[in-house]
């Protein structure tokens, strides 16, 4: 497998299966794709979410049933308590061209990763389900160690754009950019005060 980032907006994710995994299957799509969540009950996780729900018993649909539920759909979930019934719709999905993540049974073509989200940044991490606990772990430290980064990434953005007008020297620019990553006065000064962090950039490593 290799990572890659997509703009499901617009697209259909189908998520078969309303309990609470489903629903964080649900959360983690609706503020982008259209959702739509097939399930016989439906958790109340869902609550509040931007989704279509669509009740039926999938243990009881045929083959050709499902394959209509996953008409013009980009990605399907299953994520019923089922091993067997998961497998069943990654089949049909193998044979619907439809990009598939399996919660429980045998692995899809997607993993759906835990992830790190800042307004400038987004960071995936997958252990490839062999320790979600190891992804959440990474996750929660990630998110302690560098709240400051959205900042930084605006810091850096500032300054290369200067360093664009003073500086010809490639190499020169990085090696600059990467000193002023590397200096934990800056980011000190980051968490409480962007202004004097851009100062300080300035003046140790532009003007010096």
């Amino acid at each position: 497998m290799i990572p890659l980032m997509l703009d499901l907006t617009g697209r259909r994710v189908l998520i078969f299966g309303g309990g609470d995994i489903g629903a964080r299957k649900a959360a983690y799509f609706e503020h982008e794709a259209e959702v739509t969540v097939v399930s016989r009950a439906f958790s109340p996780h869902l609550d509040g979410l931007v989704i279509e729900r669509q009740e039926a018993d999938l243990s009881s649909l045929t083959d050709g049933a499902l394959r209509d539920l996953l008409e013009g759909a980009f990605l399907a979930v299953a994520a019923t308590p089922d091993p067997g019934l998961n497998n069943r719709i990654g089949r049909l999905c193998a044979g619907a061209g439809v990009l598939f993540n399996n919660a429980a049974g045998e692995p899809g073509d997607v993993i759906i990763p835990s992830v790190v989200r800042g307004s400038r940044y987004l960071v995936a991490i997958s252990t490839r389900g062999k320790s979600p606990a190891v992804a959440r772990y990474l996750r929660m430290r990630l998110e302690t160690e560098y709240a400051d980064l959205d900042r930084m990434i605006d810091l850096q953005d500032e300054v290369r754009s200067m360093l664009k007008e003073t500086e010809p020297v490639q190499a020169e620019r990085s090696r600059i950019l990467w000193s002023i990553l590397s200096d934990d006065e800056i980011w000190g000064a980051l968490a409480a005060d962007y202004d004097r962090a851009r100062e300080l950039a300035i003046k140790r490593y532009l003007h010096a």
